[in-house]
């Protein structure tokens, strides 16, 4: 199983038009994370596209570029790419760009986001939220199996026999699905033949099994080979020495975003209570070491999934340091002892 992490790139907002200290501080921290997660034999390290002033990450193609000249194996995905309020061809030159930039590690998590600032800012009407996905994706994919493109739509421009180019080192750049919990985005990338990577944002992780099982039983009535088609899952994460050192440096910065977030969608604030019932029973993995595997191979008991990926949760404010360190306790301590497990566990199902 791949192993990885996730970041939004939280940022306190300057609110100037030049001089934006916190955001250049919090893209060499990204910077810096990325580095460190290539150095301890991570596997992927996944940037999400924004465009709010308390997520520095608008272009995460930009940042993963510069990372893909300061690290050798990483794999540099988004998490994700806003696509209905994109333009895929433009998406695919970028990521393809990255691709050559990188020596063939770039890849896209598509998705329709958490957020909706980037329809009004790009001028896009959210009545065509769900076409503008559907359309979108046809034409990336489209791009994706080949250079010379003829394609129609109602959202975007025709296609009429042009080449998008570059084209990456890779055959294909790798194309995920990432969805929150609606059923129906499971049965399109599982008939698609699309990875699927699923965000366990709340109640117990078990609640989303029906949805794995949806996308895999989806897959194999179109015809595809299920045992081929990757699943990732992801959680909030945060690791420390010890169990009780994690849950008090990681409580403040993630009540902070949940009550900010919250506040604007009307949810009730979180308090210290809720956290440590999602820490023990809900999908944040925060914890020590220990837990913490203990954690992933649980999920992978659930899903059967072949990736994991750790969203972390870091700003300027954060003392870097213990940030970095949850990196390098995810890359020495927790990766090599999940592998060991599972190596050893596949080896037993082998005939």
């Amino acid at each position: 199983m791949e192993l990885g992490i996730s970041s939004f790139g939280e940022v306190i907002p300057d609110g100037v038009s030049g001089k934006a200290v916190h955001a250049h501080q919090r893209v060499q921290q990204l910077l810096d994370e990325i580095k460190l997660a290539d150095q301890v034999g991570l596997d992927v390290f996944a940037l999400g596209e924004h465009h709010r002033p308390d997520y520095v990450v608008s272009a995460p193609e930009v940042i993963l570029s510069a990372a893909a000249a300061l690290t050798k194996h990483i794999r540099l995905s988004s998490s994700v790419t806003v696509l209905s309020s994109a333009d895929p061809v433009r998406v695919f030159q970028n990521f393809a760009t990255l691709d050559l930039v990188s020596n063939g590690r770039a890849e896209i998590m598509a998705g329709r986001g958490s957020f909706i600032e980037s329809f009004p800012l790009f001028g896009y009407d959210l009545n065509d939220y769900n076409e503008l996905f559907t359309e979108k994706l046809d034409l990336l994919l489209t791009i994706n199996q080949q250079e010379t493109v003829t394609w129609q739509g109602k959202q975007r421009a025709s296609i009429s026999g042009l080449g998008v180019y570059p084209r990456p080192i890779q055959p294909k750049l790798p194309i995920w699905l990432a969805v929150g919990g609606t059923p129906a985005s499971a049965v399109r990338a599982g008939t698609l033949n699309l990875p699927m990577t699923v965000a366990l944002l709340g109640g117990t992780p078990d609640r989303f099994v029906p949805l794995v099982s949806l996308f895999r039983q989806s897959a194999r009535q179109a015809g595809h080979n299920v045992s081929q088609l990757p699943l990732a899952v992801n959680s909030h994460f945060y690791i420390a020495d010890d169990s009780q050192k994690a849950a008090n440096e990681f409580y403040p910065f993630y009540a902070a975003m949940m009550n900010r977030v919250g506040k604007e969608r009307g949810w009730p604030p979180l308090g210290r209570d809720q956290f440590e019932y999602l820490r023990e029973h809900g999908p944040l993995m925060v914890g020590s070491p220990q837990q913490v595997i203990d954690k992933i191979l649980y999920f992978h008991e659930l899903f059967g999934n072949t990736r994991y990926l750790a969203q972390l949760i870091g700003s300027d404010t954060q003392e870097h340091t213990n940030v970095m360190n949850a990196i390098e306790l995810f890359g020495t301590k927790v990766a090599p002892e999940v592998r060991k497990v599972l190596s050893k566990s596949t080896m037993v199902a082998e005939p």
